[in-house]
């Protein structure tokens, strides 16, 4: 697979907005993040130039309308960064880094019981494939 883009996290901010909306235009993105955040319209062009550049966004123009669509999928991108973190600050050891969160209350009851989840669903698929 291909390296993702690096992508700023005021960027992804605005990634999250196309992600869940795409296709949407320049117009629609800058009035969803100046409601949620004290950025210019002209810095939330900045950051949609940026991404277009960096090739996470692609956009089309309709009449006068710029419309942007992800070239880059959430899930990958969300894997690419958690490997990325993983491997950084634990050094790949997945068991290292939820000791840690689970030592430090990091972790709800809620997220452990959604782990084991995870955990038995994933061991259950293995066994599928076996």
């Amino acid at each position: 697979m291909a390296a993702l883009p690096q992508i700023s996290e005021a960027e992804f901010e605005v990634m999250k907005i196309v992600w869940k909306d795409a296709p949407i235009s320049t117009n629609e993105i800058t009035e969803r993040l100046t409601k949620t955040t004290s950025w210019s319209p002209k810095t939330i062009q900045t950051l949609i130039k940026r991404l277009v550049t960096k090739g996470a966004l692609s956009y089309e123009k309709q009449s006068r309308v710029f419309v942007y669509t992800p070239l880059v999928q959430e899930n990958e991108y969300i894997g690419q960064e958690s490997a990325s973190f993983l491997e950084r600050f634990y050094h790949g050891d997945i068991k290292a880094m939820l000791s840690a969160y689970i030592e430090n209350d990091r972790l709800s009851q809620a997220d452990i019981e959604a782990l084991r989840k995870l955990l038995t669903n994933g061991r259950d698929k293995g066994k599928e494939h076996g």
